[in-house]
């Protein structure tokens, strides 16, 4: 079994809590060889630590190095311009949500995408969890989906990360900040326009956290045909929307900022004529922590019951990767290629302008 040579484009915290472990635990499929970060001495620690052989802060150095055949991009967003350049150097390419935020954006990533012939996926890491893929064999026929319904209840990541001994350094370049901060702006406009506060922090936080309650959606219930309306209060902090889909069924999506309160709540329930599924997600920033499935059915003698099946221990962050190094080797399809980012891309989208179109009127 050949190995992947990964280079690793940012050292942050999803880098430091989840990929470099992980990329240790499948030894066996991956060996890291470059890590990069605007950061040196970041660069430099996270290369000590975990005994890669090279790091630099130059992404360009480390595309064209030989012995890179794949990279895992999670620095700081956009991540456009370093996707496109990954493909552009022929690298298979694993891309932390958000992979970008306008319609031309994806447009720019999946066209290089097609000329490297290369491997691109998205890190949507939850549809790998075990309790998520049992819970889309419970649902199974969305046709009879009566109601569907999201809680997304968000503490301040700093409450989960202080976990774990996260390193950073001071040396970041003075104009770092500020160039990112314009091209996230000039995304936010390609993708939405001139909008108010509110609707910005809103298209962000759809984008950075609630993306991972639309991609298990979309996989489980397909597209939405409408979005109903969409609500914005606490000064962009809190957000409900209301998605239609092809069968009549309603989904009703809440995020809401809870800063303070250290317990992390998100939960998917479906809702049938004889059958409820609740899936609970962990944080993303745990280890070790699983997910659960509750399911409450008529069974056919007309007595009612709850399962709970047990959840398979690996984490949905190995089996994404295990599942990439199968893209490239094997030619397995990708569950979750850059493409289909579009339809979740555009439905933020849609759900940013419902919100701006109802209070312009």
């Amino acid at each position: 079994m050949s190995k992947i040579k990964m280079g690793i484009i940012g050292c942050g915290a999803i880098a430091q809590v989840q990929h470099m472990p992980n990329l240790g635990v499948l030894h066996a499929l991956y060996e890291v060889t470059w890590v990069c970060d605007i950061s040196p001495g970041l660069a430099r620690w996270l290369a000590e630590v975990f005994g890669v052989p090279n790091f630099t802060t130059d992404p360009q150095e480390l595309l064209q190095a030989g012995d890179v055949d794949a990279v895992i991009l999670c620095h700081a967003d956009p991540k456009t311009e370093l996707a496109v350049a990954a493909f552009e150097a022929g690298k298979h390419v694993f891309i932390e949500k958000p992979m970008c935020y306008s319609l031309e954006e994806v447009d720019a990533i999946c066209a290089a995408k097609e000329r490297a012939g290369t491997v691109g996926q998205v890190g949507y890491m939850k549809v790998y969890d075990p309790a998520y893929e049992l819970a889309r064999e419970e649902v199974g026929d969305a046709g009879d989906v009566r109601f569907v319904q999201v809680n997304h209840l968000h503490p301040n990541n700093n409450l989960h990360l202080k976990q774990f001994e996260l390193t950073y350094f001071d040396d970041l370049p003075p104009e770092a900040a500020v160039e990112r901060n314009k091209a996230r702006q000039a995304a936010l406009r390609q993708a939405v326009g001139d909008v108010s506060d509110d609707a910005a922090r809103a298209f962000f936080t759809l984008s950075g956290s609630m993306i991972h309650d639309l991609y298990g959606l979309r996989l489980m219930l397909g597209n939405p045909t409408h979005v109903v309306s969409t609500e914005v209060w606490q000064g962009g902090r809190a957000m409900t929307t209301i998605l239609e889909y092809a069968s009549g069924a309603r989904c009703v999506a809440t995020w809401i900022d809870l800063p303070d309160l250290w317990h992390f709540k998100e939960t998917l329930e479906v809702h049938k004529d004889d059958k409820r599924v609740i899936l609970s997600y962990p944080t993303g920033f745990a280890r070790g922590i699983l997910s659960t499935l509750d399911v409450l059915e008529i069974h056919a003698n007309g007595s009612h019951g709850t399962r709970s099946p047990e959840i398979d221990w690996e984490s949905p962050f190995v089996r994404e990767l295990r599942h990439f190094y199968a893209c490239i080797t094997d030619g397995e399809p990708c569950r979750t290629p850059v493409e289909d980012a579009r339809y979740d891309i555009g439905l933020i989208i849609d759900i940013t302008k419902g919100y701006v179109n109802a209070n312009n009127q």
